[in-house]
């Protein structure tokens, strides 16, 4: 009896000891000791040289929201600044090749993430391209060939559309919105509503968000710590050290290949997400650099 006793006295201390940290933690945010505090939006800001209005009441609104949202996406954004260093330098690097603004790496983040994602309508790759636009500006779509799931390729044909839009546009602005839209949309737009500035055009939501969020990836990617993410380099995906495999010829296997290359075929996909079947039965006239692992210990990972 005296056992039970003494349990429930020990029970009761507990007890009471939970409620009164429970009761300090909601005295903490009575208190505003623990604070969500909104994102601060810039004095200035452009997109690839072009200012943004941020003196309008819509355009910081817009502008508000994108932050906001990703921001407070942690999951989502920690992950974007993880795999910069995989991806941005082989973007800036042919973006800058073609003549098209840095900022445009950003526009990839906003379509895809960096990743070789497919949507619902069929866009696929990093940078979302529809099987008969990735044609058009030269990429190979077919069952064994996907080369909007190529950076490398997917990167030159978005830089060659976005040079076309805006030699049309005339508008860094306008041609990254072209990008979400299409010219012909944009164009209807312009011609209707009698405005040729994308902050006066009334357009569908997705497209009305696009460049904010373009905008918002910019400032957030760019300066992390200042949005609350501190990561550091040992945090991030580092590439690893590969080679390229130039391939003219039909592949009967890319398992015997990969083997060849003292590596497996999940890894190899994994490099080349463009392999879309585990062989290569033509070459369909083109010439294919098939990335590989420098050696076979360059897969792992020295902490």
């Amino acid at each position: 009896m005296k056992r039970i006793y003494n349990l429930l006295i020990i029970f009761s201390l507990l007890f009471s000891l939970g409620c009164s940290s429970y009761s300090s933690k909601k005295d903490d945010i009575a208190t505003g000791s623990y604070k969500i505090i909104p994102p601060k939006l810039p004095e200035k800001l452009e997109l690839a040289g072009e200012p943004v209005p941020l003196k309008y009441y819509d355009v910081r609104k817009s502008l508000d929201r994108e932050i906001l949202k990703i921001t407070y996406w942690q999951s989502e954004t920690i992950l974007y600044l993880k795999r910069m260093p995989e991806f941005f330098p082989i973007v800036e690097e042919i973006l800058k090749k073609y003549g098209i603004p840095d900022d445009f790496k950003y526009l990839m983040v906003a379509e895809s993430g960096m990743s070789p994602v497919v949507s619902p309508a069929g866009a696929a790759g990093y940078w979302q391209f529809m099987p008969k636009m990735a044609k058009k500006y030269g990429l190979l779509v077919n069952s064994e060939v996907d080369q909007r799931y190529d950076i490398y390729a997917s990167t030159v044909a978005a830089a060659k559309y976005l040079k076309t839009e805006y030699q049309h546009f005339q508008s860094w602005t306008l041609a990254a919105a072209s990008f979400n839209v299409g010219r012909t949309n944009l164009d209807r737009a312009i011609a209707r509503q009698g405005s040729s500035s994308f902050y006066d055009l009334a357009l569908n939501v997705q497209t009305a968000r696009y460049i904010y969020r373009i905008l918002a990836f910019k400032l957030i990617l760019s300066n992390p710590e200042k949005y609350g993410y501190f990561l550091t380099k040992e945090d991030k995906y580092q590439p690893i050290k590969m080679k390229f495999v130039k391939v003219t010829q039909p592949v009967p296997s890319w398992i015997n290949f990969a083997r060849k290359y003292e590596t497996n075929y999940k890894v190899l996909l994994l490099l080349n997400p463009w392999i879309r079947d585990n062989k290569l039965t033509k070459t369909y006239g083109k010439v294919f650099y098939v990335r590989v692992p420098e050696n076979a210990k360059a897969r792992i990972v020295k902490h």
